[in-house]
């Protein structure tokens, strides 16, 4: 199985999303989040089920959706995938961090 690491980017990107919902409403921002997160975990059997992200064209960048956003991947190796941000797919799309 592979190992799933959220790097910081991709956390704070989770917290910025709870903190946004949860001004309307905790119960729905905490149910986002939890989607978000376990849509990540196919990632661990299946790590290059997502798709290429067009905007990086990198075959090992990739991208699974869940609800409005999309969770960005990058495979780093046979063992390790880092989980590289979270965007809402009506936002203007970020640059890769480093």
């Amino acid at each position: 199985m592979v190992k799933l690491l959220w790097l910081q980017a991709a956390k704070d990107d989770l917290k910025d999303i709870y903190d946004y919902i949860a001004a309307d409403s905790i119960k729905f921002a905490k149910h986002q989040i939890k989607q978000i997160r376990t849509r990540a975990t196919i990632l661990k059997t299946n790590p290059y089920s997502g798709k290429v992200v067009p905007e990086y064209d990198m075959e090992s960048i990739r991208e699974i959706a869940v609800s409005h956003y999309r969770i960005i991947y990058r495979i780093k190796n046979p063992k390790v995938i880092h989980v590289i941000l979270v965007h809402h797919g009506a936002r203007r799309f970020p640059r890769l961090p480093k």
